[in-house]
């Protein structure tokens, strides 16, 4: 029992030691900061999806990344028919799509236009679906802050202060016993509340902005009557009929005033079809 325990400790502190490289790394990672804005993510997942995105300049558009993530819905479709959507595809990035899940839970306990449209999608679809739906829009809203390099703009200040500072204990950075800096603010009561109805105010605003949409989708096809069906039963015995007139059409008269068929000019039936002569066996 004792090895065992040694192990473990041995295995801990190497675990330390990774953490602390890569919260040093992270303090120098503009991107790990930005994602850090968005409400339920904090050190570990911000890492984990710049590790999982890299150079957002790779992806031209937020779809672009959604689909590598694989939180795009999947596509079904035959010729020129209507397109079936499915569920999501499941492809590639498979730890970062369900790290995306996860802070899609984690933020439904925060005030702000995410929770809205948690809460609209979970009022028809129910909880899990409006979690992955959750999880494509924080997609969509990485790639948007990555891509013009802003901060999320219903961010917590004290709260992100917080975050930052514990990053910075995490790389090895000394602590300041006895100082108050900006992550102190997040202990009071009264600076939470206040940037806590700021982003009440977001999600109210946004609620009244999306009260009365309703959900579109694509056209359904037209439905099939049994007096369509008959017009369109006429409309091909028509067009039948007009491609088969050269063949039936009235022959000339030949030598003696009698009617000579395909068969008595020396032609067979298969002959005037294809366009080759042929014998006919008498």
């Amino acid at each position: 029992m004792e090895r065992h325990i040694r192990t473990l400790d041995r295995l801990l502190k190497d675990l330390r030691v990774v953490e602390g490289d890569i919260a040093r790394h992270a303090l120098d990672d503009d991107a790990v900061q930005r994602l850090m804005t968005i409400p339920g993510i904090d050190v570990i997942v911000a890492v984990g999806l710049a590790a999982a995105i890299g150079d957002v300049a790779r992806f031209t558009s937020a779809e672009k990344l959604v689909a590598y993530l694989g939180l795009s819905p999947s596509v079904r479709q035959s010729g020129n028919g209507p397109a079936r959507h499915g569920r999501i595809a499941k492809q590639r990035r498979g730890q970062a799509r369900g790290l995306l899940v996860e802070v899609a839970w984690a933020a439904v306990r925060a005030p702000g236009p995410l929770r809205t449209f948690f809460g609209r999608i979970a009022s028809r679809r129910g909880q899990h679906v409006a979690a992955v739906a959750k999880a494509r829009k924080i997609a969509v809203l990485a790639w948007q802050l990555l891509a013009r390099g802003e901060d999320y703009a219903w961010v917590r200040p004290a709260l992100q202060a917080r975050k930052l500072r514990s990053l910075e204990l995490r790389a090895g950075r000394p602590r300041r016993h006895g100082q108050r800096g900006a992550a102190y603010d997040y202990n009071i009561k009264e600076v939470r509340q206040r940037d806590r109805h700021a982003a009440e105010g977001a999600e109210t605003a946004n609620a009244k902005l999306t009260q009365g949409w309703r959900q579109s989708g694509p056209k359904k096809p037209r439905a099939c009557t049994g007096v369509a069906k008959e017009e369109r039963r006429s409309e091909a015995a028509r067009r039948g009929r007009h491609l088969r007139a050269p063949l039936l059409a009235k022959r000339p008269p030949v030598r003696g005033g009698n009617l000579a068929g395909p068969a008595e000019r020396g032609f067979s039936i298969s002959s005037v079809v294809h366009g080759c002569r042929g014998s006919v066996s008498r």
